[in-house]
């Protein structure tokens, strides 16, 4: 996992502000009818209740500063839920503990076994494990529970495509942009590893290629391409006779991108 993997992790896990305890200010009355002065005596100060943050607010602001085994002591310490056994999964998967996030992972399931958003998660420690098997039967579960959720949509498609199923891992990119037509722009969401062979890889940038075309993000979908011919999934005379990137054909980007590939 990349360090922008880890951070799009942190921030899908949707932390609460920095739990800080909050002073209340000390104040004074003057008693009706008298003016304050020198001489009078001053009233006696009254100390507001002073917030204290509990264990799972501590452990948020421990996860957004990225101390994730002080995080994980501070859940412990949280009345046992569904969500506090999803951060602690989190915390544990940003360390490299699949084992331990998994096993997190299942106990917020005893919990609450329709979290949508937990079981998405389980998918992408069988993706890290290379199950994609079983990430895809996490992911289409995750969506029968949540299927308007664009992010466990895309999260199928690349696993999909991982799996060389690549007409039906488009059509899963297509049902997550129709979602949401920023979701291959988003900076919170969680992100799969992407598969290991450069075949697999070059699929999957493709299919995003097609999916950034379809959102009207032609830069980046110039970038996909370039990585998908790289990665030899398709050649340029494959990719200019493609009717999904009819839309790129005169951009002066799209064409250099060609010649480039020719000329190598």
């Amino acid at each position: 996992m990349t360090k922008d993997h880890k951070q799009r992790w942190l921030t899908a896990l949707a932390v609460s502000a920095t739990a800080s305890a909050i002073s209340m200010a000390l104040f004074a009355q003057t008693p009706p009818g008298q003016s304050a002065s020198a001489s009078s005596p001053p009233a006696p100060k009254v100390a507001g209740p002073q917030f204290q943050p509990t264990p799972e607010q501590v452990a948020d602001s421990l996860m957004a500063h990225q101390h994730y085994q002080q995080a994980i002591e501070s859940y412990q310490k949280a009345p046992p839920s569904s969500d506090v056994w999803n951060k602690m999964g989190v915390a544990y998967q940003l360390m490299f503990n699949l084992v331990d996030a998994a096993r997190c992972y299942q106990a917020a399931l005893k919990i609450d076994p329709k979290n949508s958003i937990v079981i998405n998660n389980l998918g992408t420690i069988y993706v890290s494990l290379k199950e994609y098997s079983k990430a895809e039967k996490a992911y289409r579960k995750a969506l029968r529970l949540d299927p308007k959720s664009a992010l466990v949509q895309k999260n199928l498609g690349t696993v999909l495509l991982a799996e060389h199923k690549y007409q039906k891992g488009w059509q899963s990119y297509q049902a997550a942009l129709a979602l949401d037509p920023n979701i291959f722009e988003r900076n919170n969401a969680v992100r799969v590893e992407n598969p290991a062979s450069l075949q697999e890889r070059g699929a999957m940038n493709y299919y995003m290629a097609k999916g950034c075309v379809r959102a009207g993000q032609t830069d980046r979908a110039i970038e996909y391409l370039r990585m998908a011919l790289n990665e030899g999934f398709t050649n340029p005379k494959k990719l200019a006779s493609d009717g999904e990137f009819a839309a790129l054909r005169d951009m002066p980007a799209f064409q250099q991108l060609l010649v480039d590939q020719r000329s190598q």
